[in-house]
């Protein structure tokens, strides 16, 4: 009778543990959702009803290199691991376009709730592009398209025409980057008017919607000289060519001397000139041949 009233015991101690365990297990976030607009990828979660009134997070997530080369590990978000939010910024870790399967799990002290799992894997192809803001504007024969916001790696579709030729398939397509960021046209017709519109893109199933289509006049201003001069000043000359650089003396001698022949016909003339002049015009050309002859040698 005492070893049944013993085991008895014993098993009834086990099922109050257990129940006891059970009603202070600590639950599993819910509501696990992911967010992503234009390559920025949130996870977000909500908290359960629980006694513990400081409760942390932590967030891992498993892609095909974990899932294939690394035997199915797990790697912690990096940011996200036994923070009190309920909000993952995972942009940086969900580095490739493979699926990934992400978790996050609930702490208390030392209580710690079992992994709830995002309800499929994510891809980071599967968010959503939102329509670009861009900004148009002329200079001269050229217009420049300046955008805002854009992710290091979506790319942009831009078409450009001149009104009236979009039907008739006379139209540009540039795809450009951020790093190529406004981007620039020129050498277009003078007094024509030309339309953009851009679209975002990750690839050929992932499109944002498009812009309203902007339109601009060419317009070259012409301008007098002087306005001009106002306009559009030179650049200024570099320093060093406005310092005062100090000058070298260099000593010539007599025989380093240049020589500048004279024409025999000049004198020819001059004596033609002297037999039919006055005294006094004479004296006026002998005072200039003296001068000159002063200054430097003559060679004939």
């Amino acid at each position: 009778m005492r070893l049944r009233m013993s085991f008895f015991d014993s098993q009834l101690i086990l099922v109050l543990n257990i129940v006891t365990n059970y009603a202070w297990l600590l639950p599993s976030p819910w509501g696990i959702s992911m967010e992503s607009v234009n390559m920025r990828h949130l996870l977000k979660w909500r908290r359960q009803q629980s006694p513990c009134s400081s409760v942390i997070y932590s967030v891992q997530f498993q892609g095909e290199f974990e899932l294939r080369i690394l035997n199915g590990s797990w790697e912690d978000a990096v940011g996200c691991q036994r923070v009190t939010r309920t909000e993952c910024d995972l942009t940086f870790d969900l580095g490739s376009d493979s699926d990934y399967n992400i978790r996050v799990r609930a702490e208390c002290g030392r209580r710690v709730s079992p992994w709830a799992e995002l309800g499929r894997p994510f891809n980071r192809r599967e968010t959503i592009l939102t329509v670009p803001a861009i900004t148009v504007t002329t200079m001269g024969d050229a217009l420049q398209v300046t955008f805002k916001g854009l992710p290091l790696t979506v790319g942009v579709t831009v078409t450009i025409w001149k009104r009236g030729e979009l039907v008739r398939g006379k139209s540009s397509l540039r795809v450009i980057t951020v790093q190529q960021n406004p981007l620039h046209i020129d050498a277009l017709q003078e007094g024509a008017v030309y339309c953009v519109k851009a679209q975002a893109h990750l690839d050929t199933h992932s499109k944002s919607s498009s812009t309203d289509t902007q339109c601009v006049s060419i317009t070259v201003t012409h301008c007098r000289p002087e306005a001009c001069y106002a306009y559009f000043r030179k650049e200024p000359q570099p320093t060093a060519l406005l310092l005062d650089w100090p000058l070298t003396r260099v000593k010539i001698y007599p025989q380093d001397e240049l020589r500048e022949p004279i024409h025999a016909v000049l004198l020819s003339e001059l004596q033609r000139e002297l037999r039919t002049e006055p005294s006094s015009q004479l004296d006026k050309w002998t005072q200039s041949i003296c001068s000159e002859g002063t200054d430097r040698p003559y060679q004939v």
